[in-house]
C-alpha cells in the first residue's frame, strides 16, 4: 500500500479510502466487520463516513453507518490509534436532520458530539463539511445556466463560513477532532475558507473531498491546481460513477441491490445516452488492455496528479478485493494514450 500526506495535516494516509456509505442499507455489520478487517489486512488507514450515511439517506438510517463503525471499534480497541478516522456534517436539504436547515455553530457542535457518541470514539481525525450551506456546481448542476452566481450574497456566507470555522476551533481545541476539511466545495469556497483561517487563527482546511472520474473531470485542471499548490488534498468520491464504470448498468440493466436499482435522492442524473455510450467505449478499451473495466477507472483516478487518496466503496468483499488490487496497476503509455483519447472524446457525458 502506498501513502500520501493528508495536505498539511502530517498525516499519512493510504492511496485507498475506504468508503462506508453503504453499511447499514445494501450492508450489514457483519459485511462491515468483513470489509474493515480485510482492507486494514492490506495496509488501508483511512476509512470515510458521514452522520448521513446510510445511502440512499433515510430518517430511518440516519447515522446508522456511523454506528456500525462504532461497534466495530469498540470491539478493536487496539485499532483506533491505526486508523484516519473522517466523518462529516451534513448540511441543509433533509428535514430529519435538524429540521433540514442550514449549518451553524451551535448545530455543528451538537454534530460533532452526535458523531462521536455513534463512532465510539474520543475523537475524529477529519472533520468535513458535508456540502456547502449555498447552492454548489455539484450533483449534476455544473452546467452552464443550471445556477446563478451573482444571486448569492458573498458576505452573508463568508460570514457563516466564519462561524463554522470558529467553532471547528473551539472542537479542535476540546481535543474532539484533529483536523478539517470541506467537501463538495468549490475554488471560490475554498479560497474563503483558507483566507479566513489566515486572517483569524482558526483551523486550516487540509482537504476536500468532490466527485471525480473517468466520466466526471470538471475539477481538472484549476481545483486541483489549487489543492496541489495549497497544500490541500483532493479526495475524489464516486471515481466509478456510482458503478457506471465497471459497465454493470449497460443496456438498462438494473442488477438487483445496486445503486441504480435504488431511489436516489439526486435521480439519476448519471444516466444519460452520452453516459451510455462512454462506458460502452470505455468497457470496450478496457477489454482491449486485458484489464477490468473498475480497475481500470481507478487506476487511472489514482495516478492523476494532485490526487491523495481514492474513496472506494464496495457491497462484496469481491468488489472491496478488486478494488483494492486496482491501486497496485501500473498504466502502460500505450492505456494513458487510448484513456487520453477517451477523454476527448466523452469529455462531459453527464
Amino acid at each position: 500500500m502506498q501513502f500520501s500526506q493528508l495536505g498539511s495535516s502530517g498525516l499519512a494516509v493510504s492511496r485507498v479510502c475506504l468508503g462506508t456509505m453503504t453499511w447499514g442499507c445494501q450492508n450489514t455489520q457483519a459485511d462491515a466487520d468483513a470489509q474493515l478487517n480485510y482492507a486494514l489486512a492490506q495496509g488501508v488507514n483511512f476509512i470515510d463516513t458521514a452522520e448521513m450515511y446510510a445511502i440512499p439517506p433515510t430518517a430511518d438510517t440516519y447515522g446508522a453507518t456511523e454506528g456500525i463503525i462504532g461497534n466495530w471499534l469498540n470491539r478493536n480497541r487496539s485499532q483506533r490509534s491505526n486508523i484516519v478516522l473522517a466523518t462529516k456534517m451534513a448540511g441543509s436539504g433533509l428535514a430529519y436532520i435538524r429540521g433540514g436547515g442550514d449549518m451553524t455553530p451551535a448545530t455543528l457542535l451538537q454534530a460533532v458530539d452526535d458523531s462521536l457518541v455513534r463512532l465510539q470514539t474520543d475523537y475524529i481525525d477529519l472533520y468535513q463539511l458535508h456540502w456547502p450551506n449555498r447552492v454548489s456546481p455539484h450533483f449534476g448542476k455544473h452546467h452552464p445556466g443550471r445556477m446563478a452566481f451573482s444571486n448569492v450574497d458573498a458576505a452573508e456566507y463568508i460570514e457563516q463560513m466564519l462561524g463554522l470555522l470558529q467553532a471547528l476551533d473551539s472542537c479542535v481545541k476540546a481535543g474532539k477532532i484533529r483536523f478539517c476539511g470541506l467537501s463538495n466545495e468549490t475554488p471560490w469556497g475554498i479560497s474563503q475558507y483558507l483566507q479566513l483561517s489566515r486572517q483569524h487563527k482558526v483551523p486550516r482546511m487540509v482537504s476536500i473531498q468532490n466527485e471525480f472520474s473517468l466520466l466526471h473531470t470538471k475539477d481538472w485542471p484549476y481545483l486541483i491546481e489549487q489543492c496541489v499548490h495549497e497544500n490541500m488534498a483532493y479526495l475524489p468520491w464516486s471515481p466509478l460513477a456510482t458503478g457506471a464504470l465497471a459497465g454493470k448498468y449497460l443496456g438498462g440493466a438494473r442488477p438487483a441491490g445496486t445503486r441504480w436499482s435504488m431511489l436516489q435522492r439526486h435521480g439519476l442524473f448519471r444516466d444519460t445516452p452520452q453516459s451510455n455510450q462512454a462506458v460502452a467505449a470505455f468497457v470496450e478499451l478496457a477489454a482491449a488492455h486485458g484489464v477490468a473495466p473498475a480497475q481500470l477507472a481507478l487506476a487511472w483516478v489514482n495516478q492523476v496528479d494532485g490526487v491523495s487518496s481514492t474513496i472506494i466503496g464496495a457491497t462484496s468483499m469481491a468488489q472491496l478485493q478488486q478494488n483494492i488490487a486496482a491501486f497496485s496497476l501500473q498504466l502502460t503509455p500505450a492505456m494513458l494514450d487510448d484513456i487520453g483519447q477517451f477523454l476527448q472524446q466523452f469529455p462531459a457525458p453527464f
